[in-house]
């Protein structure tokens, strides 16, 4: 047995009682940032060790391993200054502990590789089996068979968060008492920073479902809606036709962009559904075509207001997409931009090389002084990412009103819960119109949400009344001809 002071100091309270239990079947699940699966490195770690053991990792996926259950091993063997007692084998997913215990890494995809795992030393003891609602039952139960005979003892654990209240693994291990259970939630985790634990408790107000089953660790639904369909389904009958339809050409030398002019085309990839208004202040959300099956995006919102006013959807190059997010951006008084990017960086880099700077910025920690830094663009994260649906989920409950454009809406349609109880784009659908729009409502509190000078609206409205609105746009848009 672990000292209990040290363990304390190591392991989080809620998992010392699982550190060296032996029962056939051993189930981690809860909420998301519980540290269960961090906690079920350690033990194995802690285990290898210790005592003679062979443990085999398996995902549904076994490359999933990689940037997963593998990393995780080698991050608490550098952190607890280990590597010397351990050789890790990085090109085919092996640790290999100085007292001959092993890890193998492998997935249930791939039957026959599973048949041949074999170990340099001694018999197959630990099976971990992360993610486990993503497996099947007759998967799991050919796991059981390569766990019999023998004479050391045997073990599987399963780790996940809870899904469809009807999912086989509930029924099969939980209901039927065949295994011991440990249920955990983020309020078991006494090494999460406090701003996250506030993140995850702000759901509590904007997203009870996805407080109760991704914080809580609570069974979920299957197939759930995300957004509010009635409502989205009742907007989509109100929704007038955009102002305008079109795109922007312009002069471009390699180093700057130069006369900006809008061109009207009923086939363009920008819809208009309100000019730009003198000293209003305006936000664009980005998202990105990420591997390339997904559009490019810009979503306009009036920042007085929160209505969407404008959309930029097409698939096309990042050069290009980074253009006309510049010329959409001084369309609307030079905007706050606010792009994502997880998949590339490209086009807030573009956007800062060519002298676009109204860009939104976050804050992110130097992984090298554990200093905040600042950085252009949003980042989707884990944490960041189920809060801006939430908000985005509010605003649909309480001001469908400002959504104007159909597309969007139509997208919200097929946006579900997955049977993780994960907001995503039902399979073969899209989900960037969605993201975009939840990306510009997040950043609105980096732009002014007042008008600098009423008097200029007044005086545009006047203007539009008597048909001088085109003509008007270089005084009272943002110096850009239209024609």
């Amino acid at each position: 047995m672990i000292n209990v002071s040290i363990s304390k100091k190591v392991f989080n309270d809620k998992y010392i009682p699982y550190l060296d239990n032996e029962d056939r079947y051993l189930l981690f699940y809860g909420g998301g940032s519980s540290g269960k699966s961090y906690f079920i490195v350690q033990r194995y770690i802690y285990k290898l060790l210790k005592q003679k053991m062979n443990l085999l990792v398996v995902r549904q996926t076994g490359n999933t391993n990689r940037n997963s259950t593998f990393a995780l091993f080698k991050q608490v063997i550098s952190g607890w200054n280990l590597s010397q007692q351990f050789k890790i084998n990085e090109s085919d997913l092996r640790i290999k502990c100085v007292n001959g215990n092993e890890i193998i890494f492998s997935g249930l995809d791939d039957t026959e590789k599973l048949k041949s795992v074999t170990f340099e030393s001694g018999e197959l003891t630990d099976i971990w089996v992360e993610e486990a609602t993503e497996t099947l039952e007759e998967d799991i139960n050919q796991l059981k068979v390569r766990l019999r005979g023998g004479k050391s003892k045997k073990q599987i654990v399963l780790s996940f968060n809870p899904v469809n209240i009807n999912h086989w693994i509930k029924k099969h291990f939980i209901d039927s008492g065949l295994a011991t259970v440990c249920h955990s939630t983020y309020k078991d985790n006494k090494f999460l920073t406090e701003d996250d634990k506030k993140t995850l408790e702000s759901f509590k107000d904007t997203d009870i479902y996805y407080y109760n089953v991704y914080c809580l660790g609570q069974w979920g639904v299957l197939g759930k809606t995300y957004f509010n369909a009635e409502k989205v389904n009742n907007r989509i009958q109100q929704l007038k036709e955009p102002v305008k339809v079109g795109s922007f050409i312009y002069d471009y030398d390699g180093v700057k962009i130069i006369n900006i002019k809008w061109q009207n085309d009923v086939n363009g990839f920008i819809k208009l559904y309100e000019l730009p208004k003198k000293d209003y202040p305006y936000v664009i959300g980005g998202d990105t075509a990420g591997d390339g099956s997904d559009y490019f995006i810009g979503q306009v919102l009036d920042n007085t207001t929160g209505n969407q006013v404008a959309v930029l959807r097409k698939q096309f190059d990042e050069d290009e997409y980074s253009r006309q997010m510049i010329c959409l951006g001084r369309y609307y008084n030079n905007a706050l931009e606010g792009i994502e990017t997880n998949f590339s960086t490209f086009p807030i880099k573009e956007a800062e090389r060519l002298g676009y700077k109204n860009q939104f910025v976050r804050e992110r920690e130097d992984t090298y002084t554990g200093k905040t830094a600042k950085a252009y663009g949003f980042k989707t994260t884990s944490l960041t990412r189920p809060l801006i649906l939430a908000q985005l989920q509010a605003i649909v409950n309480d001001h469908i009103e400002k959504i104007n454009d159909k597309d969007t809406l139509e997208e919200m349609l097929t946006f579900v819960r997955n049977e993780k109880g994960r907001p995503e784009a039902q399979l073969g659908a899209h989900d960037d119109l969605v993201m975009a729009l939840a990306i510009a409502h997040y950043i609105r509190p980096q732009q002014s949400m007042t008008v600098k000078a009423d008097i200029h609206e007044l005086e545009y409205n006047i203007m539009k009344d008597f048909g001088f609105e085109e003509e008007s746009q270089e005084e009272f848009g943002s110096k850009i001809e239209v024609f």
